[in-house]
């Protein structure tokens, strides 16, 4: 379905474990071809439920956002730890620049205000997130998910299918692929 778009999905320690492991899983078994970039902090990152753990296919310092269709950012603790690593802040920046599918779900967005992509944009996140984006110039809104343009945002863990039927649906539109009802 998604013709072996590339998509990475960020990782730090303290991922929702959830957030990461159904969007990855969502994301393969639309045909995507997912990589999975960590910050280079450690060699293994485990979720805050401690029911995942991961290894990252890649740091983001050895990867390039022109490499991607897409940047996923999952929530939980670990987008607070992603914003410490410029590599990080510079992927995210770098892909929604050039056009490219840039999502966050719960905390994720935490990681969207230092890569200054969020001015002027309509978009949603875990509640305790929504005065930093205000701060930064978003249009927050309390809706499970919220598409302005290339930029996907989502609230927590239960709106997780709609998130990823959202980021799917965006690269068939992207990539000029059927879309199946």
């Amino acid at each position: 379905m998604l013709g072996g778009n590339r998509v990475a999905v960020l990782v730090e320690e303290g991922f929702e474990d959830s957030e990461l492991v159904e969007s990855i899983k969502a994301l393969k078994d639309a045909g995507a071809k997912v990589v999975v970039i960590g910050s280079g902090s450690q060699d293994n990152y485990r979720g805050e439920r401690m029911k995942a753990q991961i290894k990252p296919n890649v740091n983001a310092n050895e990867v390039n956002a022109a490499d991607f269709d897409a940047v996923i950012i999952p929530g939980g603790h670990a987008p607070d730890k992603m914003q410490l690593h410029q590599s990080m802040i510079d992927l995210v920046r770098e892909a929604f620049n050039s056009g490219k599918i840039v999502a966050a779900i719960c905390h994720g967005p935490q990681l969207l205000i230092p890569a200054n992509v969020v001015k002027g944009r309509r978009v949603t996140s875990w509640h305790s997130v929504a005065a930093d984006l205000r701060n930064a110039g978003a249009e927050w809104v309390d809706e499970p998910v919220v598409r302005d343009g290339n930029l996907i945002t989502s609230r927590k863990p239960v709106d997780i299918p709609k998130f990823n039927k959202v980021i799917i649906e965006a690269l068939k539109e992207r990539y000029g692929m059927p879309s199946v009802k």
